[in-house]
């Protein structure tokens, strides 16, 4: 356990503080349309897609976790019955990625939510969250959870707590910076510098 105070982060490695939140009741949701040009939709991704709307939603976020994956691990996730996962495209590109984990008994997990610069500020957010909650209470649980942290969009714990979701749990997760082993760009994450 970690005491009061700084602690030293090792060189090549990051450091952030993550927050885990939950719904156990489903949330208000409001019923807003699209803007024009954007359309909602669920897809069964191959390797390729989801590598690249990841990317492309995450990379500005440092999201790397499912960059590590080799393809089989990867496969036997995106290709799971109990996981659904949708987006939002806009004049034909997808843009979003919303992906609901149903593994786990009685409960989904907002495994990942985001989406790409093109999205950002035309109410599509908000709309693919209403999304998220309805669906995830279409089916049998009790807990809806999801997680977040500093390396996030400085917006996205504000926002999962306006959506109905409670904090109940926070970490520290130290990583290596995945910057330095190429899975980011190096001018990835800019708000956290690489010391290596």
């Amino acid at each position: 356990m970690l005491g009061s105070g700084n602690h030293d982060v090792p060189a090549g490695h990051v450091a952030m503080v993550v927050t885990h939140l939950q719904m156990t009741a489903p949330a208000p949701t409001r019923d807003l349309p699209l803007a024009d040009g954007i359309t909602f939709r669920q897809v069964t991704p191959d390797l390729d897609w989801y590598r690249d709307i990841f990317s492309r939603v995450g990379a500005e976020w440092m999201w790397f976790g499912r960059l590590r994956m080799d393809d089989a691990t990867l496969r036997g996730i995106i290709e799971d019955p109990s996981v659904a996962i949708y987006t939002l495209a806009k004049d034909g590109q997808d843009e979003a990625l919303l992906e609901l984990d149903f593994r786990e008994d009685n409960a989904c997990e907002l495994a990942y939510f985001g989406l790409t610069p093109k999205l950002i500020g035309s109410g599509a957010g908000r709309f693919l969250m209403d999304a998220a909650i309805r669906l995830a209470w279409a089916q049998p649980i009790s807990r809806f959870h999801v997680h977040t942290c500093t390396m996030d969009s400085p917006q996205a714990l504000s926002f999962y707590m306006r959506s109905g979701f409670t904090p109940y749990r926070r970490q520290v997760e130290v990583a290596e910076d995945p910057r330095l082993h190429g899975l980011l760009a190096r001018d990835a994450g800019p708000m956290m510098p690489i010391i290596d």
